[in-house]
């Protein structure tokens, strides 16, 4: 407040106008006082240039309410300054003495904190401050300090936030969220969190092109010329920009098998090994589609970039081939888009057991990112905003109000919180269990799966997870209700072949001799 005064009253030209039909010596029009406290608070690292011109006639209200100037008759008070041809002057008294202040109901009044008052402790000038932008709620804090209508108040300076600082934010809220989304305490569960690198979260975010597919920093990790060719081939049929397509017949399997067989080379699914338990656990909230969606958005921004990309690019063409009407069969026997899924979902994710029982898991969620890849394979905007906003707030200087425990104008992040080994051990048994048992009751009910590849996959399933099978058939009898005994009819007895035709009995008679 005093600075600014100062700074005004040493910047604004003075000079003769007339009003009237009479002069005035050393005053200033309103409109010039407006251009230069604009100016002044434009180059004020404490405002910045953010500030309007409507916010600075509303200072000069209070200039004129607090007699910091006065108009050209000696008349101060009030707030009706406008931005107009009206004369003001400074008053010959000076206006850093202390104000007339609003009535305290009997308390104390709390005197205005002097800034250049030397604070204990280390010095303030060593800790490198960056310049800030007043918004309007912090403006109209600090300009009402100097009239009492707020506490004391002072600032608090921040430290410069290295690249290395704002990657392990990004780590911590996004897997805040990530947490929070799933409905778990903690995700020890299911991920290892020293696996994820914060930088890739960063470069996921950032690195995108116009289509908001990722930019890879080290092209020798891109995908091969031929394998693009071939995708956008088929993605664009039957109008490709770069691919001349030759005539023959089968073309376009011939297209389809080149790229299955590039996938299926990979070491290491695209959703990687180490991030398998998560991708599982949103599973079960597939009856959630908008908490389903927000959950993978998040575990897609914990994968490298290279395999975010070729998941991008791989599940687009997918759901494009799925969709084209003029595309040819790529299979006789298979509809299309299950075909999509059968080839490319073990490429896309699966655990490093190689299970059987994860074929049905990666089918489940590959059909789901299909039907909203667009959605998915986006940046979550709301996460982005709400990160940048708490980067900006711990970068700027803030002012703390007396008697405030906290000066944040953001809520704090909220952190994963130690737990107890039993809570730790029921969390593990109940938490990552429900997929598993949406799963083993999805096998159950299906009506389409034969006899023979229902018993084996539930076989499969007690030997994988033998707790939540335990759970579903408690006892040998709920297994045997599952598939009943089939009672075994004896075949009808054949009476035609008993039938002979009759033939009285004779009695042999014996000749003695």
């Amino acid at each position: 407040w005093n600075e600014i005064i100062e700074l005004f009253r040493a910047g604004m030209p003075l000079r003769k106008h007339r009003c009237r039909f009479k002069s005035y010596e050393r005053c200033f029009k309103a409109s010039e006082a407006v251009d230069c406290l604009h100016e002044l608070l434009g180059s004020n690292q404490n405002f910045g240039p953010e500030v309007t011109r409507d916010q600075t006639v509303k200072l000069l209200k209070k200039f004129l309410k607090n007699h910091v100037i006065e108009d050209i008759k000696g008349r101060w008070g009030k707030e009706d300054f406008e931005d107009d041809g009206h004369l003001y002057r400074f008053p010959p008294s000076s206006p850093l003495k202390s104000y007339p202040k609003k009535p305290s109901c009997g308390k104390e009044v709390i005197k205005f904190p002097d800034w250049n008052e030397p604070k204990a402790g280390p010095s303030q000038e060593d800790i490198p401050v960056k310049s800030v932008t007043m918004n309007s709620e912090m403006w109209y804090k600090r300009h009402s300090i100097a009239i009492g209508e707020v506490p004391a108040c002072k600032l608090v300076f921040r430290r410069e936030l290295t690249q290395t600082n704002i990657e392990e934010i990004w780590k911590s809220m996004t897997l805040s969220r990530l947490q929070k989304v799933l409905g778990l305490d903690s995700l020890d569960e299911v991920l290892d969190t020293k696996l994820v690198n914060s930088k890739h979260i960063v470069q996921n975010v950032y690195n995108v092109n116009k289509q908001g597919i990722v930019t890879l920093e080290d092209k020798s990790k891109e995908l091969p010329h031929w394998i693009l060719s071939a995708m956008k081939c088929l993605a664009n049929w039957p109008s490709c920009s770069d691919l001349k397509q030759p005539t023959y017949s089968g073309f376009e399997r011939d297209v389809f098998k080149t790229i299955a067989d590039y996938f299926a080379q990979m070491k290491e699914p695209l959703l990687t090994f180490h991030f398998f338990d998560i991708f599982v656990s949103v599973l079960g909230l597939l009856q959630k589609p908008s908490k389903a969606v927000e959950a993978l958005q998040i575990s897609c921004l914990l994968l490298p970039p290279e395999n975010r990309k070729r998941l991008q690019l791989l599940v687009r063409m997918m759901a494009r081939i799925s969709l084209n009407q003029d595309l040819p069969p790529l299979c006789e026997s298979v509809r299309t888009r299950t075909l999509m899924v059968q080839v490319f979902s073990r490429c896309i994710l699966c655990s490093k057991d190689e299970i059987d029982l994860d074929e049905l898991l990666a089918a489940k969620l590959v059909s789901f990112l299909m039907d909203n890849y667009q959605e998915i394979l986006s940046v979550p905007s709301a996460l982005k905003s709400s990160i940048e906003d708490h980067v900006v707030h711990l970068q700027r200087v803030q002012i703390k109000y007396a008697g405030a425990d906290s000066d944040a104008t953001l809520p704090p992040p909220s952190f994963c919180h130690q737990i107890t080994t039993g809570e730790f051990e029921y969390q593990r048994a109940t938490g990552s269990q429900e997929p598993l048992a949406a799963l083993l009751e999805e096998i159950v009910m299906n009506k389409e799966m034969s006899v023979k590849d229902k018993k084996k996959k539930l076989k499969q399933f007690q030997k994988s997870y033998p707790e939540v099978y335990r759970v579903r058939f408690p006892n040998p009898e709920t297994e045997a209700m599952l598939f009943p005994e089939k009672t075994k009819q004896k075949p009808p007895i054949l009476m035609w072949a008993l039938k002979k035709p009759f033939q009285p009995f004779h009695r042999t008679r014996s000749f003695r001799m």
